[in-house]
């Protein structure tokens, strides 16, 4: 692909796609979204002829849940991405106008397929709407994070209306058609976001991004920033698996067997990382996104019996398969496969995803429970990620968004007003041996180039 040239004109066409979408959705809320029978001032009538109290309204079970995955997909996925040098406004704001966009493309798109009331043709929304609309845009945030630094936002815009499109359809599919159970996502979500995002990145390949290679590291503080996604996530991973089972056991166990299979996860990842790296030093890169690998696992059977051991076991396959992917697999995948993964979502989305969905399959098998639908649901779930993803890379190589020029990538300039700042004290920079390459394993510099 040709070096892109830089489009002067980006910073009048995203008023204008904002603009123009956001009337949209008012638009299409004013048709067709209304309150459902929790939400609405009916609910006073109804509480009553059903002889129900307040307190048994879907709100006081679903919102602390609620709470917490709205916390993981605006601060802990835009913290997550704040570790390159130069890109932190980037990572965090873009982050902030995919989510913002996408959940009221979510609410209608996922409302057209689970919530339409036949006899008004209205979609009627309540607290667990919000939650699904969060979980549907967390998957084009994981696209996203293959993407970071690359694109511009109105690529974005576009890559999160399709990806939407694309998840209320295999999502539909997955758990009414085929009926597969997938709680927590690791299909549905994970294995999904990651494959569209990796199948977009491979489309755009640029062969000279060389050209941005010295701001496609990070710095001290911004790896901080990036460990403060981390730990918001790992600490509300558990709500995020369990925020839309159904009361009582399975939610509870959701909760327990998630809490597990993450803390197993922290303790492999450190010392994988410990024992590949030279003098037994930790890289931050895995310690920022390995030790998440366990929640993502952990999703499609998060409410079934795994039991607390399983748990564990599947918490440290995850620590290991996930380090030892973002030291070989990425930059082989870069080299190899032309798919440039900036935030490494193969290994923290992708292949844990895979995981998850295989796991769910075998527990389900084992308990005399069809484990051919979960099976099923995640070779959905990889061709709509795989097939959505060449079709809409394909549509954003189009020379009218406004990408970035390769020299331009991973820098917050292009976008965005930066304050002048004084010279860094510190000359010297942290290589982020990414998410890109490594470089303490197999011998090589900044440039793959042998030693």
């Amino acid at each position: 692909m040709c070096d892109r040239e830089k489009n002067t004109n980006v910073r009048l066409s995203l008023p204008a796609v904002c603009i123009v979408w956001q009337t949209a959705m008012i638009i299409l809320f004013g048709v067709f979204i209304r309150y459902d029978h929790e939400s609405d001032a009916h609910w006073v009538e109804h509480r009553k002829h059903l002889n129900l109290t307040d307190i048994e309204n879907d709100f006081y079970f679903r919102y602390p849940s609620f709470q917490d995955v709205h916390v993981m997909i605006f601060v802990g996925f835009g913290f997550l991405m704040t570790f390159l040098k130069r890109y932190s406004f980037g990572g965090v704001g873009f982050n902030f106008l995919i989510a913002a966009f996408g959940l009221q493309w979510a609410l209608l798109m996922q409302g057209w397929f689970h919530s339409l009331d036949y006899t008004d043709g209205k979609i009627k929304i309540g607290i667990e709407n919000l939650i699904n609309a969060d979980f549907c845009v967390a998957g084009c945030l994981i696209a996203y994070g293959a993407l970071l630094g690359k694109v511009s936002p109105v690529q974005l815009m576009v890559l999160t209306l399709f990806g939407i499109t694309l998840f209320a359809v295999e999502e539909f599919i997955i758990l009414s058609v085929i009926h597969a159970r997938d709680a927590g996502g690791s299909m549905v979500i994970h294995t999904f976001g990651a494959y569209y995002g990796l199948s977009i990145s491979w489309m755009l390949y640029r062969p000279n991004l060389h050209q941005s290679s010295g701001l496609q590291v990070s710095v001290y503080h911004s790896d901080v920033f990036a460990m403060i996604g981390t730990l918001f996530l790992w600490m509300f991973w558990p709500s995020f698996n369990s925020a839309i089972c159904d009361h009582g056991d399975g939610q509870h166990r959701a909760a327990i067997n998630t809490y597990l299979c993450l803390a197993s996860t922290v303790l492999t990842t450190v010392a994988i990382s410990s024992l590949f790296q030279k003098h037994g030093k930790l890289d931050m890169v895995h310690i920022q996104n390995a030790t998440l690998a366990g929640g993502v696992a952990a999703g499609t059977a998060a409410e079934f019996m795994l039991m607390p051991y399983g748990c564990l076991i599947v918490g440290f396959c995850c620590g290991v398969i996930s380090t030892l992917g973002y030291i070989f697999l990425t930059p082989f995948m870069e080299k190899r496969l032309k798919i440039q993964d900036t935030c490494g979502i193969h290994n923290l989305h992708a292949m844990p995803g895979v995981i998850g969905g295989i796991v769910g399959a075998v527990t389900a098998a084992s308990a005399s429970v069809e484990g051919g639908h979960q099976a099923a649901g995640l070779c959905v779930a990889l061709c709509f990620g795989i097939g959505g993803g060449i079709i809409v890379g394909a549509i954003l190589r189009l020379p009218i968004w406004g990408d970035p020029a390769d020299d331009n990538c991973f820098d917050d300039e292009t976008y965005w007003e930066v304050p002048e700042e004084e010279e860094e004290s510190i000359p010297t920079i942290l290589q982020y041996n990414n998410h890109m390459r490594n470089k303490d394993i197999g011998g090589t510099n900044h440039q793959n180039q042998p030693l």
